[in-house]
């Protein structure tokens, strides 16, 4: 298959972006995908993707070091931004430095490297919490792209992942405003569906903890929807190439 371009996944290494890897290899794209170190064995299952040898390159990156992020986008096609942190439980000891900073500031070093690199398009991935946490939404009514989570309701409830992807989103969509840089944005809400990586992320430790008969883990009352990973890899990739390649 021919080379196709060269695109960036950033957060390679976690669940969704593990998918969204493997699926732009298996369409002959060179892939550059930033990790925190890529000599960690935790990354190992990249490496062993189908066509990672020869086009798969991992990049050393941070966030909140720009320069390093300038260092994978150069030379990208698109970017798929996937990297936020993401607490392991409700508590969250430093909020603005756990995760704040690092999703926003995080967010917004991306799409400036993505404008001094003279990217195409980049796909910014949110969250439906950036969505449904708001309680003067009308009830009944479908929360669409007009319906953000309310801020200061999520601070008020300690919120903090619903409120920094929310923060992220919203300052992504300025950015795009004002630089006129081509900025999509997806909302996923529970994905579930195959693991590539040897660790167990956040969705998929509440499946297996409610398998396990687990009564005290439980789901918030809200709209939800299950998605096969591969299929939503699949979403990401068609949303980013709509303007410039047809993938079948």
């Amino acid at each position: 298959m021919a080379e196709k371009g060269k695109v960036c996944v950033t957060g390679a290494g976690g669940y969704v972006a593990s998918w969204v890897v493997k699926l732009l290899l298996s369409k002959g794209y060179i892939v550059h995908g930033t990790v925190r170190e890529p000599s960690d064995e935790k990354y190992s299952h990249l490496k062993k993707l189908e066509k990672a040898s020869e086009n798969l390159k991992l990049f050393k990156a941070d966030l909140l070091e720009y320069n390093t992020l300038c260092s994978a986008i150069a030379g990208c096609d698109g970017v798929f931004h996937v990297a936020s942190p993401v607490p392991p439980t409700t508590v969250v000891p430093n909020p603005e430095v756990e995760l704040m900073e690092p999703a926003v500031k995080g967010t917004l070093n991306v799409l400036k490297a993505c404008t001094e690199a003279k990217v195409k398009r980049v796909v910014v991935v949110s969250s439906g919490y950036a969505v449904m946490r708001n309680p003067r939404w009308p009830k009944g009514k479908v929360k669409d792209e007009t319906c953000w989570s309310d801020k200061e309701y999520c601070r008020t409830t300690e919120n903090w992942y619903c409120l920094s992807k929310t923060e992220a989103e919203t300052e992504a969509l300025e950015y795009a405003k004002k630089s006129g840089l081509d900025v999509v944005r997806v909302c996923p809400t529970l994905v579930l569906g195959p693991i590539l990586q040897s660790t167990i992320n956040a969705s998929s430790l509440v499946l297996i903890k409610l398998l396990k008969g687990n009564t005290t883990c439980t789901l918030p009352n809200v709209l939800m929807m299950d998605l096969v990973k591969q299929g939503y890899s699949k979403v990401y990739i068609k949303i980013f190439f709509r303007l410039y390649v047809v993938l079948t």
